[in-house]
């Protein structure tokens, strides 16, 4: 099974970092206002993916990218980030 951590920005400028199995259902999800933590934005764009072999492996690196140096990270690697 194959497992997606992903970044997303909305049109305000608001960023999501989320891990997922179908990455594009997903989308369509925090698209149609079904996801709690990105209702408050709107058309969600994806900015950033990376496939993982184990959901371990990507929920790890999920977490890390919610620290302050996989923040760091994005900033200096993900060009749409700000």
């Amino acid at each position: 099974m194959t497992f997606y951590v992903y970044v997303l920005k909305s049109i305000e400028g608001y960023r999501y970092i989320g891990m997922s199995e179908n990455v594009n259902k997903r989308l369509e999800q925090h698209n149609n206002k079904l996801v709690q933590s990105t209702k408050h934005g709107r058309n969600w764009n994806i900015i950033h993916i990376e496939k993982y072999s184990t959901r371990s492996a990507a929920v790890r690196r999920e977490r890390w990218f919610k620290t302050g140096v996989g923040r760091d990270w994005l900033r200096k690697n993900i060009p749409d980030w700000e």
